[in-house]
């Protein structure tokens, strides 16, 4: 064992020692599963570290390993560790997040949490607007609008496919703009004046075809949230989007209250 794995352990040992007991209403396995769990995310364990071995757990907290197995098992559901075969448990990557409660671009949402944005321009062309598209800018399918396509990265590392449309007017004057380090929401409100109001949207679960796969460096058919994004200024529609993110790095979140 590295100094290391043996520094963490012996951390674990002392966290163990002062809170698991057999005398408590709360099983063993949830026990240990909270300490393991406020290791990870103190840092003790950092992401894409190896947790200690089960017999090293067993040892450490005093218990069998189908005890471990069960505070392990708990935690890979909770997404705070993942399992690969013959070599044990490591911690996973805590996912970014983008609250929905406001009305926010990509990198407004992620700058204040220390997180690194850019964008890759993929097109930007006049196209004609699909049934899906005129409808939503109540246009006649067929009619004229502009699409960009853009490559979002978070921490150098690409994180989703934007596919947005906006009126032709407004998509010729946002190609001459900075796409690669600017969001499209604070160039309309701040370079064209535009007062945005609010968005009408919807979520879904899909699975990445060939292209989305190719440009987010993932297998054909993972996951991704796909978020449906229509925003107004006023009432007037400018800029309708289809967002593509990883859903093994991305999560939107939500509070709702109960009146």
């Amino acid at each position: 064992m590295s100094p290391t794995s043996k520094s963490q352990l012996n951390r674990a040992e002392d966290n163990a020692a002062g809170g698991v007991t057999a005398i408590s209403p709360v099983p063993l396995h949830t026990q240990i599963r909270e300490v393991l769990r406020r290791q990870i995310l103190d840092g003790t364990y950092p992401p894409h570290s190896q947790m200690p071995s089960e017999s090293q757990m067993m040892n450490s907290f005093g218990v069998s390993r189908i005890t471990i197995r069960q505070a392990l098992g708990d935690l890979q559901k909770e997404g705070l560790i993942f399992k690969v075969m013959g070599k044990g448990s490591f911690v996973a990557k805590p996912k970014a997040f983008q609250s929905l409660s406001r009305l926010q671009g990509f990198g407004e949402a992620m700058s204040p949490s220390g997180y690194e944005t850019y964008s890759l321009l993929l097109s930007a062309r006049e196209v004609e607007a699909s049934a899906v598209v005129a409808q939503r800018f109540s246009i006649k399918p067929g009619a004229q609008v502009f699409e960009i396509q853009r490559l979002r990265y978070l921490n150098r590392e690409p994180i989703s496919v934007d596919v947005s449309y906006f009126p032709v007017e407004i998509g010729r004057r946002l190609v001459q703009e900075d796409l690669a380090a600017r969001d499209i929401f604070v160039i309309l409100e701040n370079d064209f004046g535009l007062n945005l109001t609010h968005a009408d949207l919807q979520l879904e679960a899909i699975c990445a075809d060939e292209s989305l796969a190719r440009h987010l460096d993932i297998a054909e058919g993972a996951p991704l949230l796909r978020m449906e994004r229509m925003t107004y200024a006023g009432e007037t529609p400018v800029d309708f989007e289809f967002l593509y993110y990883r859903g093994d790095a991305f999560q939107y979140r939500l509070r709702i209250d109960r009146t």
